[in-house]
């Protein structure tokens, strides 16, 4: 931080504590929301506890040292699980109050992903045993067990059924992926070397190093047939149709979750800086966003003109997935490049008077979707974290 002047320490400083303050104001006695309370949060329910937002506000709000942050991270994780179903999944969201709970038209696969994680942070980081939620758990990894392939050890998926759920990915997801390996990590799981080595052959298919499993080669084959290599891993891998639009935040993870070793880990930040997908802010989801005319574009990116190109998943900028380029760099040891954006990053959360701003159109930069976004709040303390060495950063 002292690299930076003095206007940009104190920005992320009133980040730091803007950030605080609307995690406490969009917590309920039953958890986190989605977002600020707003006319239009409630007609687009965004004032329910989701599953992804929650848990990744449950990192945040674990290790705050806000008693009240404290609490609600627990609460956040008992309401999810509160409505978890009898196979084990945990809900896209929950409404507040218990009355309600719902899983998304094809299923959502990474609401159980985020949970789980959730749940070992705050059993390492906060106020509950180490036993805590073990049912519920073994429940939620059962669920997603069911869903693995059984020699890639990766999960397979319908479309648009993660965090990008009017994008056309589908088969095996790297998002995802990236975070089932994680789980895999925290929760000591069997075949996370199977998981680890599938995902780099699957999803970086442009290497020398051919697997042996027939089946492994074959879909290198195709992903590789017709394209130059992207510098990324492919967004996903369905039989013969891949995905190579540059999913920012898929490879942010994988490299947060060790899966990227240093060289990719270093190409996958040089691709993106390239493209830069962090300016103005960061950072944009998708670095070639798909155009009608793409053999991958369906009707349903259309409804209401929302992920047409450069908005929403479909190249919009997403200041959460911002906190998350953040903590890559600071894991690569760029510590005074991660500064840098984290101011980038504050100064996106500070427009419009610390709207905190859902997403934002990628290219003329207009301010999309929901005010005080719980998880843009979440995300830049937990990539503040990391850059001071706390614990509780990951």
């Amino acid at each position: 931080m002292t690299d930076l002047d003095a206007s940009a320490r104190a920005l992320i400083e009133d980040c730091s504590r803007a950030s605080l303050e609307l995690l406490e104001r969009n917590l309920t006695s039953h958890g986190i929301l989605a977002a600020a309370r707003t006319e239009a949060a409630e007609a687009r329910r965004y004032t329910r506890i989701f599953g992804r937002d929650a848990a990744i506000c449950v990192m945040a709000m674990c290790g705050s040292g806000v008693p009240a942050l404290e609490q609600g991270a627990v609460a956040s994780l008992e309401a999810l699980v509160a409505q978890q179903a009898a196979n084990g999944q945990i809900p896209k969201y929950v409404d507040p109050e218990g009355r309600d709970a719902d899983f998304w038209y094809l299923g959502c696969i990474d609401a159980t992903l985020w949970w789980l994680i959730a749940v070992d942070h705050v059993r390492r980081h906060g106020q509950v045993g180490p036993s805590r939620w073990q049912e519920e758990a073994g429940r939620a990894i059962g669920w997603l067990l069911a869903q693995e392939h059984q020699h890639f050890r990766l999960l397979q998926q319908n479309e648009a059924s993660d965090w990008a759920d009017i994008m056309p990915r589908s088969g095996y997801v790297l998002y995802t992926n990236a975070l089932w390996y994680e789980v895999k990590r925290r929760f000591a799981l069997d075949h996370a070397e199977a998981t680890h080595y599938h995902f780099n052959h699957l999803f970086n298919p442009f290497q020398r190093d051919l697997p042996e499993y027939h089946r492994a080669r074959l879909l290198q084959h195709y992903a590789r047939r017709g394209r130059r290599d992207p510098g990324l891993y492919l967004s996903f891998v369905n039989l013969a149709v891949v995905g190579d639009e540059g999913d920012v935040f898929g490879n942010v993870l994988a490299i947060q979750g060790g899966l990227a070793d240093t060289d990719m880990a270093r190409r996958i930040v040089d691709t993106i800086d390239r493209a830069h997908a962090s300016d103005p802010y960061p950072v944009r989801v998708v670095l070639h966003p798909l155009p009608r005319h793409h053999a991958l574009w369906r009707a349903y990116m259309g409804r209401h003109r929302q992920n047409i190109v450069h908005q929403y998943h479909n190249g919009g900028i997403w200041p959460f997935v911002g906190g998350f380029w953040v903590m890559a760099l600071a894991r690569l040891g760029e510590q005074a490049k991660a500064w840098s954006e984290l101011a980038r990053l504050a100064q996106s959360n500070a427009l419009d008077d610390w709207r905190f701003t859902e997403w934002f159109h990628g290219r003329t930069l207009a301010p999309m979707g929901m005010a005080g976004q719980s998880w843009n709040a979440a995300t830049f303390l937990l990539a503040l974290r990391a850059l001071q060495g706390g614990e509780a950063a990951w």
